[in-house]
């Protein structure tokens, strides 16, 4: 069987860190949800989503498909009714289809359909704060499915562990004089990675493959961090998608960056407002601020953000993509896409100036800035255009 993970009607509402991915490739968790799905149905597993994102992330239609609502996390139970689906089959969880079976270039009408309920209880993204508040419960998961019959390599001596069992290495991981706390969740550390000396981690806690935690850096749980990222400080409920770095002192905390985005020396973000009030954050799906639900709430950052040192982000702030940030004081607590300056106003990134950037960075990881990223990234820039204006 063909499996597809189709954005549904979530994804202007994970803007703006679906600008540039599906909402598949949200990092949640150790694993993305495709990649949690692909682990599930041992099978790779493509994506409808926007027209302009398809050359990079291209849908394979075969005679017979089943699609998945990539905002809902597979489970050991979800995933055996997807494997079952037959023709003329949907699953229907709390009022919603979140898989069906289709024929290529077939029409599906669901009033037509079988609809099979599903009522066990599911993880699902539906906004940004989602992936933080959601995190520690998704490591969890993912650390049972990716280490079940597998063993941890040797964790050094010179480690001070908590709750060992609940700690898996990766061969070719670097560590030693750390403290490792997994009595309140797992700690799962991938291969190529380096946690320097004099660093304290608490659980639940995912290093991602090559990355970096540097010499006395504070992770508290629910934080992941994902491949090839540098991390220092001080973090707390936090998720980096990857190739990211917040190399330096300050804090993050309940806050989410996207691939590619860099925090300068001291950059810190509130998580909390001074009345203790419910915090609001941009919605790109209302074009407005809305309301969270949540008392702790940091960060939002898109891909190939930047801020200079001594930033400071306000409780509920939202960044777009490719945006660079600096001076003192905080900066509004939204910040378009291909935004330049600070708290005393911005102006336009040029696109050809961005593109300089990135072509640097990006080599630096011994990655390629391509003509597709570009023509995404262009894109980006003008359908984003309306909210520099303002």
């Amino acid at each position: 069987m063909n499996y597809i993970l189709y954005d549904g009607t979530v994804r202007n509402s994970l803007l703006p860190l679906t600008y540039t991915r599906p909402v598949a490739d949200i990092r949640v968790g150790i694993l993305t949800i495709r990649e949690k799905w692909e682990k599930y149905l041992d099978c790779t597993i493509t994506t409808l989503t926007e027209d302009y994102l398809e050359e990079k992330y291209p849908m394979v239609e075969m005679d017979y498909n089943v699609m998945i609502n990539a905002a809902y996390l597979p489970t050991e139970s979800l995933v055996k009714r997807v494997k079952e689906l037959k023709e003329f089959q949907a699953i229907q969880y709390q009022d919603e289809i979140i898989a069906f079976f289709t024929k290529a270039e077939t029409e599906v009408n669901f009033e037509d359909c079988e609809l099979i309920p599903f009522k066990e209880p599911l993880m699902k993204i539906e906004f940004p704060w989602d992936i933080f508040s959601l995190n520690g419960a998704a490591i969890e998961a993912d650390f049972n499915l990716i280490t079940h019959e597998r063993n941890s390599a040797p964790i050094p001596p010179t480690v001070q562990c908590i709750n060992k069992d609940n700690i898996f290495l990766e061969e070719g991981v670097e560590i030693n004089f750390a403290m490792i706390n997994a009595s309140e969740g797992p700690v799962y550390i991938a291969e190529g990675s380096k946690i320097m000396e004099g660093s304290m981690i608490r659980g639940p806690f995912s290093l991602g493959p090559n990355s970096t935690v540097k010499m006395g850096t504070k992770i508290y749980g629910k934080t992941t961090v994902g491949p090839y990222c540098t991390v220092g400080g001080e973090l707390s409920n936090a998720v980096i998608f990857g190739y990211s770095n917040k190399g330096h002192e300050g804090y993050l905390g309940n806050a989410v960056l996207g691939e590619w985005c860099n925090l300068g020396a001291d950059t810190n973000n509130s998580n909390l407002k001074n009345n203790y009030a419910e915090v609001k954050m941009w919605s790109y799906e209302s074009e407005s601020f809305v309301k969270t639900g949540l008392q702790f709430c940091g960060l939002i950052m898109g891909d190939h953000s930047k801020c200079g040192i001594n930033t400071m982000f306000n409780t509920g702030t939202v960044v777009g993509v490719g945006t660079n940030i600096y001076g003192s004081n905080y900066p509004r607590n939204f910040i378009p896409s291909f935004s330049w300056g600070g708290a005393v106003g911005f102006t336009t990134y040029k696109l050809e100036k961005f593109k300089e950037v990135a072509e640097k960075v990006m080599a630096r990881r011994k990655t390629s800035y391509t003509a597709v990223d570009h023509a995404i990234l262009s894109h980006v820039f003008e359908i984003t255009d309306k909210y520099r204006s303002r």
